[in-house]
């Protein structure tokens, strides 16, 4: 009975020692709620003060009103949770929890002693995003104002002379290259104070790789800007020179060839102009080549250099193939003109041109041993089926059109020899008188 009467006892003084715990504790929760509640209705209407909802919707965060007030309530509802953490180390320590405490108030006295590198990285941030909307904004209206645009549609042949009255709303310029200047100088503005604000954050896990990652762009850009360079004056280059090309050409009369080689006396093709167009697009390449030599990356000049060997063997393919197509062409009109058999006209003429093909195929070291395999094979095939033809089931139409074309022959023949006999009967008149 005295054991259970001093149990008790006991049991209460403990209580009791207690009492003052328990009620600061109580108490300390009741003031993290209230202030928690009234810090949480704060910034719910602060934020609908400032007409945030409608900042929501306009940024895209949200669709409606509705998912808005859901985003503002989450955000009020983290500040609600961040007093709650905050009041938690002094409750456990209040009940005498240490333990549970301890870790609580390390992890927030890590956090606000990290707080300032949080807020200056995000200074930094809202300068860099302030300062490169403002420049980008100057530098598009700058290019607006110079009409870059048009004067590089003007160099590459983009717009031909349209008058700016007749442009509708559909054809109307989207100031393509001013928006691509502005974007440019915006991105190399933020990267370099990108990159100090993750220096402010000092998390070298994350910094260092993407600090180094932006060094290599920074060192890159003069690079870049090189080769954009090239690439910008090779282009303006190709198409002067192009132009002035097809010009000269085109007052030498190249065109009645093409005229020439059409059976109905028409040109089909601006031989001058094509080959312009060639020359415009070699010179591109030669620019667009050492474009990626200024980049000084190992694989685009392995690229250029593979191009730059190749533009020979290109080049002859094209001539071959131009000369077999114009010589197939003349040969098979001068056949048919002369022979007065078309077939045998468009026989020659499709025959040169597979042979151009061929070489030109050869010529490009285009699967070479394939390509002279099916060549043997079709001609050895073409020409087995002509004697299968002929001296089988042709026969008579061979004969008659080898009787056609001798006649023809003595036709022409007889022709040629009649003036020469007139002149000699003239001979003999005048030798008598």
């Amino acid at each position: 009975m005295d054991q259970v009467t001093n149990s008790l006892g006991s049991a209460w003084n403990s209580f009791v020692h207690f009492l003052p715990n328990l009620i600061g504790g109580i108490a300390l929760i009741l003031v993290a709620w209230v202030i928690a509640t009234l810090v949480k209705k704060a910034v719910a209407k602060g934020l609908k003060v400032i007409d945030f909802d409608n900042r929501l919707q306009k940024w895209g965060a949200a669709n409606t009103e509705e998912q808005a007030n859901q985003s503002i309530n989450s955000m009020a509802k983290v500040f609600y949770y961040l007093v709650w953490v905050l009041f938690l180390p002094s409750i456990f320590d209040v009940f005498g929890l240490r333990s549970v405490a301890a870790p609580i108030s390390n992890m927030i006295n890590t956090a606000l002693a990290y707080l300032p590198n949080i807020i200056a990285a995000a200074f930094l941030i809202v300068i860099a995003v302030v300062v490169g909307r403002f420049v980008k904004n100057l530098v598009y209206n700058l290019a607006l104002s110079m009409n870059v645009d048009r004067m590089v549609d003007k160099f590459t042949g983009g717009s031909d002379n349209v008058d700016a009255s007749e442009v509708t709303p559909s054809r109307k310029q989207k100031d393509t290259i001013a928006k691509v200047l502005a974007n440019i100088v915006y991105i190399l503005i933020l990267i370099p104070i990108l990159t100090v604000a993750l220096e402010a954050l000092n998390i070298r896990s994350i910094s260092t790789p993407i600090i180094n990652v932006m060094n290599s762009i920074l060192a890159a850009i003069p690079n870049i800007l090189v080769a954009v360079i090239l690439l910008g004056v090779g282009i303006v280059i190709a198409k002067f020179v192009g132009d002035l090309v097809a010009d000269l050409l085109q007052g030498t009369g190249i065109n009645k060839l093409s005229t020439s080689l059409s059976p109905s006396g028409r040109a089909k093709i601006d031989l001058a102009q094509v080959i312009g167009q060639v020359v415009a697009v070699l010179i591109g390449l030669f620019f667009f080549v050492e474009a990626l030599n200024a980049l000084n990356l190992a694989v685009l000049n392995t690229i250029g250099a593979a191009i730059i060997s190749y533009i020979p063997n290109l080049l002859f393919a094209l001539i071959i193939l131009g000369l077999g197509i114009v010589g197939g062409q003349l040969l098979g009109n001068f056949i048919t003109r002369s022979a007065g058999s078309k077939w045998l006209g468009a026989l020659v003429q499709y025959l040169l041109i597979a042979f151009a093909v061929f070489m030109a195929l050869d010529q490009l070291n285009f699967a070479t041993s394939i390509v002279n395999a099916a060549f043997i094979f079709l001609i050895g095939g073409a020409a087995v089926a002509f004697a299968i033809a002929f001296g089988v089931g042709g026969r008579d139409f061979a004969r008659n059109q080898l009787r056609k074309l001798e006649s023809k022959m003595d036709r022409e023949a007889a022709k040629n020899e009649t003036p020469d006999n007139d002149m000699i009967e003239q001979a003999k008149d005048e030798f008598k008188s």
